[in-house]
């Protein structure tokens, strides 16, 4: 697992509020919180540093962020925040700009910069949840001036590669127990790599930003492309390429450059997606739920319809026939069970149920 958590319940109920606000300041610039649930307060949140990246998924109850330009003088990290909605929703008075937020919107601040992030009037208690990014200014690819006329703009999250970046981060969130230390530095380039993609495509400014950070957005669009499709059996690489408007040699290009201990490393773009394939049909296969299940129903939904290619290609995966994993599996007491990987968080993902406080 990488990062820290932070469950309210863990501390005693009169410093739970305050606790919680010097967490926050651990992750962003410093900035005066409040709250009308102060005494009997309802967070958790998850701090995770990747590299010089600054990760934090949180819910909340309804609170309020206003730092100042004296605060500003005082202290000013030089950083960008990026939020994430998930659920509820909040306001931002940010350089002039007033606007409302909710679910998969996302908005910009600059530290240097006041702001006023404030719950909407008659919240009551409901839970504020959402993912945030801090990140140096200085490694954004981008002139700050353009980069300005996104600050304090409710932008959306739900298409394009704002939608990938929302499956980026509320991925990482699901998968963290799963993550080890060394991924960190690796996730925090693919998210700074999927920021300068997103800003620069909002802007109509991705000609400017640097070939090796486009070729690498690139790659992480295509998979996340390859994980929502992988169930249709007519997903090849050139239907990969077309969707794309790349070349298929291209498309080869792109994933023989993968960097060292990237998910596909070594593997050829048709490799990747049989393996990913295998991987879901042998999770099936080893679910009580679903012994009553063919297993030939099994392979086919996994986009493996020839049911002889399937049990040749699992058999020299894994050393037996399908049968005979699913018996193994299934009268073993404890199912082998790969973690998925970090970098590609599956399509369209839902923001998982909050606890409610009373």
């Amino acid at each position: 697992m990488i990062g820290t958590v932070f469950r309210s319940e863990d501390v005693p109920a009169e410093h739970r509020f305050d606790y919680w606000r010097e967490l926050v300041h651990r992750a962003i610039a410093p900035s005066d919180i409040t709250s009308d649930h102060a005494g009997d307060f309802w967070a958790e949140q998850r701090l995770l540093e990747l590299g010089p990246v600054m990760v934090w998924p949180t819910s909340f109850l309804p609170s309020r962020f206003r730092r100042t330009e004296k605060m500003v003088r005082q202290c000013d990290p030089d950083m960008y925040h990026l939020s994430l909605m998930l659920g509820g929703g909040l306001g931002l008075d940010h350089i002039g700009r007033t606007d409302l937020y909710g679910p998969r919107d996302l908005w910009v601040t600059d530290t240097s910069e006041p702001y006023d992030v404030r719950p909407p009037d008659g919240g009551g208690r409901r839970l504020i949840t959402g993912v945030a990014v801090d990140f140096p200014k200085s490694l954004l690819p981008l002139p700050p001036d353009r980069v300005r006329e996104l600050l304090g703009r409710r932008l959306s999250g739900r298409e394009g590669t704002g939608s990938l970046l929302t499956e980026f981060l509320t991925g990482l969130d699901r998968q963290s127990a799963a993550l080890q230390p060394s991924d960190a530095p690796r996730l925090g380039t693919v998210l700074l790599d999927l920021l300068s993609a997103w800003f620069a495509h909002v802007l109509d400014v991705e000609d400017t930003l640097p070939p090796e950070t486009r070729h690498r957005a690139m790659t992480t669009r295509i998979r996340a492309f390859i994980r929502q499709n992988l169930r249709d059996p007519g997903l090849t690489p050139p239907v990969i390429a077309a969707a794309h408007h790349i070349s298929v040699s291209y498309l080869h290009r792109l994933f023989q450059e993968q960097a060292p201990g990237e998910d596909g490393e070594g593997e050829t773009v048709a490799a990747w997606i049989r393996r990913l394939r295998l991987e879901g049909a042998r999770r099936e296969l080893a679910d009580p739920a679903l012994f009553a299940v063919p297993i030939h129903t099994v392979a086919a939904r996994w986009g493996l319809p020839r049911a002889s290619d399937f049990a040749r290609a699992f058999r020299t995966a894994y050393g037996l026939t399908p049968k005979e994993y699913r018996l193994q599996a299934l009268s073993s007491p404890e199912q082998p069970e790969q973690p998925e990987q970090p970098e590609q968080p599956q399509s369209q993902p839902q923001p998982q149920p909050q606890p409610q406080p009373e």
